[in-house]
């Protein structure tokens, strides 16, 4: 196996340190496809317009935003964002007819145009240092009013060295269950090598 470029850039809470491997195109935690379950999550109807609105998504830390064309398609008002330049830049130009709902930005203070009905977890967790972890569920809480969703491949990890930080079930549990319960948990059939074994398809409602 080669080994990895020489970056710059060692803090994965920098865009800078996103812009260097996208402009390089190192994304090995990147699927290249939809994955299955969210595919099946989609195809399922799951989630129904509300007041003649279609549901309200958000995927953060998009990266190249495959899945956004996937939502878009079934009806769905999603939206995508990152706050790597060069993430956005690649997005757009795989988006077509959706590229202007890639939007540059920082998870943390994004506010949505209007409540949002699920967030999409998608390789964005376990891209930021434990020690963020708590603000991201604090905020997933935050974005989504009762009955919303979260829903994602959530990975389960011992390892300290990262990205990608893997997670102990029992801390992710920890972290969740004051504002969320799981209601479904399931392994993922089509994991990439860097994630194999070790991701569960999960989806958490708001309590």
């Amino acid at each position: 196996m080669a080994a990895p470029p020489a970056f710059s850039s060692r803090d994965p809470l920098s865009p800078r340190f996103w812009d260097e491997r996208f402009e390089r195109a190192f994304t090995p935690w990147e699927r290249g496809e939809v994955p299955l379950a969210l595919r099946r999550f989609v195809a399922a109807g799951q989630l129904a317009a509300v007041a003649g609105q279609p549901p309200a998504v958000l995927l953060p830390g998009c990266g190249s935003a495959r899945e956004l064309a996937l939502m878009c398609e079934a009806g769905w008002d999603a939206t995508a964002i990152d706050f790597s330049r060069e993430a956005v830049a690649r997005a757009r130009a795989l988006a077509g007819p959706w590229a202007d709902r890639i939007v540059q930005a920082d998870f943390f203070a994004y506010a949505p145009p209007r409540p949002l009905d699920l967030v999409v977890e998608q390789a964005f967790f376990c891209a930021l240092p434990p020690a963020r972890r708590p603000d991201v569920a604090r905020r997933w809480a935050e974005l989504l009013g009762q009955g919303g969703l979260l829903a994602g491949c959530f990975y389960f990890d011992d390892a300290a060295k990262g990205p990608p930080f893997g997670i102990a079930r029992a801390e992710l549990d920890a972290l969740l269950t004051p504002a969320f319960e799981c209601v479904a948990d399931e392994a993922v059939e089509d994991s990439i090598p860097v994630f194999a074994g070790k991701e569960r398809w999960m989806i958490w409602r708001r309590r």
